[in-house]
């Protein structure tokens, strides 16, 4: 019963590699960096970049399908509180009628430009090292 043990258990671990074969099989990988070096550097650049990208692209979804509801609930917000026109929301915005010339005479009357008086603008280096 003992040697049946160990035979089935041998059985289930799998074949016994030598380490000549081991050796072997690591040479010819190393052969196929040399020979191929697409498979040894371009392959999994290229496969990073693509994972990388749809996993970001997974990570991302996730904010905007909040930002859409959130800008879904303001939308219905607006639209439950105010009616809606062609042209916006009724009576939020009515602009005053003014002309050119009735903006100029409220111009000309806050400023006179006949009255003035030169004052002297002091030069950025006058006030720091105190001379002149």
């Amino acid at each position: 019963m003992a040697t049946e043990s160990k035979t089935s258990a041998a059985h289930k671990v799998g074949p016994v590699v030598s380490p000549a074969e081991i050796l072997h099989k690591a040479s010819q990988f190393k052969r196929w960096g040399r020979k191929y070096p697409f498979l040894r550097y371009g392959l999994p650049l290229i496969s990073l970049t693509v994972l990388g990208s749809v996993g970001l692209a997974h990570l991302i979804q996730g904010s905007k399908e909040i930002t859409k509801e959130k800008d879904d609930l303001e939308w219905e917000i607006i639209e439950t509180t105010k009616a809606f026109t062609r042209t916006g929301p009724k009576d939020s915005y009515k602009p005053k009628k003014l002309s050119l010339e009735e903006e100029l005479k409220a111009l000309q009357q806050k400023i006179d430009i006949a009255n003035y008086e030169y004052k002297r603008i002091p030069r950025p280096n006058e006030g720091k090292d105190g001379k002149n």
